[in-house]
């Protein structure tokens, strides 16, 4: 197999036509150095690409109109058309249209996924409201991705990625209403066995030391702003050291984060959704990754979203869509050689039955 034929094929769905997501995806594959990592498919449309392009006056790009993702040239970024072609772009503007032109590239790539014709999936940013249909009632990629690519403990962690921390959420996009009675010790220590295995088998860190927050200010302050802490999260984090994971905490978020305390962690794990992104995106908003951890498949997005008042300006920056990719690619690869690594491990002795064989 020679090089080329070899590299990985990343799929790309086109997220909302009417915002950046086609603005960051070209100026990520401009970079000539890309074709030397992967083969891009872009689940979208050429005319919509032709569209954004002229809006940017960029001349040098075109994408490589493919059926199928066989038929990629390895040389040259390429999209399959997943939309009708009459579908009409009005920048800056959340339409119909573009959610159904959304969840067609999206269901398009999740099929390959399944099928194994890509080997990981960079999704760009869609818009939570208008893409909502009978065929899509959830409330962001995580979820809908969670339902066709279940893993053994059905938990799926949105952990968000960045040359400076990661952070983990236990609960996601729920009301913040609803978020202590959705604390429970089981699911923060799921939580905790997803994240801790995603560092091991996707950062291929081998001890990986995981901060958790507290739920309530100063994390309860022994009991005087709450109970969650010490009823459930502490209980939980004991419990993860049970199970040989390196698990500290409850930390007090406003605290840790202004400390040198995150250096000496690998990953956070906060309780919800505010809690972990608003510092994560404060501290790395620019280049940020939202990353699917726990499916088997992997997956990741920007860490921002499709930024109608900029769409069409050529102002967008594309760093945190192009480390997306940088990401996706780099764990595609860790989870290959992983599987490797474990799929065969050597057999160890039964000391006690060798020591009574030896003594007949």
């Amino acid at each position: 197999m020679t090089q080329q034929q070899d590299k990985l094929k990343i799929g790309i769905t086109h997220g909302d036509i009417n915002g950046i997501s086609y603005e960051i995806i070209i100026k990520t594959l401009m970079d000539n150095r890309i074709m030397e990592l992967c083969t891009p498919i872009v689940y979208g449309s050429a005319k919509v690409a032709a569209y954004h392009r002229k809006a940017l006056d960029i001349e040098n790009f075109s994408l490589n109109i493919v059926a199928e993702t066989d038929k990629a040239n390895p040389k040259r970024p390429n999209v399959i058309n997943c939309i009708d072609d009459t579908t009409r772009v009005e920048l800056g503007k959340s339409t119909y249209a573009a959610g159904t032109a959304s969840y067609r590239a999206l269901e398009k790539a999740v099929e390959d996924l399944k099928n194994e014709k890509i080997d990981a999936l960079v999704t760009a940013p869609i818009n939570k409201d208008n893409i909502q249909s009978k065929d899509f009632t959830f409330p962001g990629h995580t979820e809908y991705l969670a339902q066709h690519f279940q893993t053994e403990s059905g938990e799926v962690l949105m952990l968000m990625v960045s040359n400076l921390l990661r952070v983990g959420v236990v609960t996601g996009h729920i009301p913040i209403k609803d978020v202590p009675s959705q604390l429970t010790q089981d699911k923060i220590l799921s939580k905790l066995n997803t994240l801790n295995q995603t560092l091991i088998q996707d950062f291929r860190i081998r001890k990986p030391k995981i901060a958790v927050f507290g739920l309530n200010p100063h994390a309860g302050d022994r009991g005087l702003i709450g109970d969650e802490e010490s009823d459930v999260i502490l209980p939980a984090i004991q419990r993860a050291k049970d199970d040989n994971i390196l698990a500290f905490g409850p930390y007090p978020a406003d605290g840790f984060l202004g400390s040198t305390n995150i250096q000496e962690f690998d990953a956070i794990l906060a309780m919800y959704h505010d809690q972990g992104l608003a510092p994560f995106k404060a501290l790395a908003f620019n280049e940020g990754v939202n990353y699917s951890a726990g499916l088997n498949i992997v997956r990741t997005s920007p860490g921002h979203g499709t930024a109608y008042e900029i769409a069409g300006k050529g102002t967008a920056s594309p760093e945190s869509f192009r480390n997306a990719l940088f990401l996706a690619i780099d764990i595609a690869k860790k989870r290959k050689e992983y599987k490797e690594i474990t799929s065969e491990p050597l057999e160890t002795k039964d000391k006690s039955k060798s020591e009574s064989s030896g003594q007949h």
